[in-house]
């Protein structure tokens, strides 16, 4: 069982991803996803990644808070400016 409190870094560790601050910037940067593209279906996740995302969001576990945050941020773009 998961112990610890979800975090960017730990999520990004689970996708196999580069996990410290300068490279989650950089990678959130770099995957903007337009207003209408689900984060789920991004074509830069694998299906692994993509199925890990999809699942915990489903079961709404711990891990869905950080999910979330993460589909705000590579949505960024998207939002209309105040």
């Amino acid at each position: 069982m998961f112990e610890q409190q979800p975090t960017f870094e730990l999520l990004f560790e689970q996708l196999g991803l580069d996990s410290d601050q300068a490279a989650i910037e950089q990678f959130i940067r770099d995957h903007q996803l337009a207003a209408e593209e689900s984060l789920f279906d991004a074509p830069f996740w694998s299906k692994g990644q993509s199925d890990f995302l999809k699942s915990h969001c489903v079961q709404d576990d711990d891990w869905a808070i950080v999910i979330d945050e993460l589909n705000q941020q590579l949505h960024l773009d998207s939002n209309p400016k105040a």
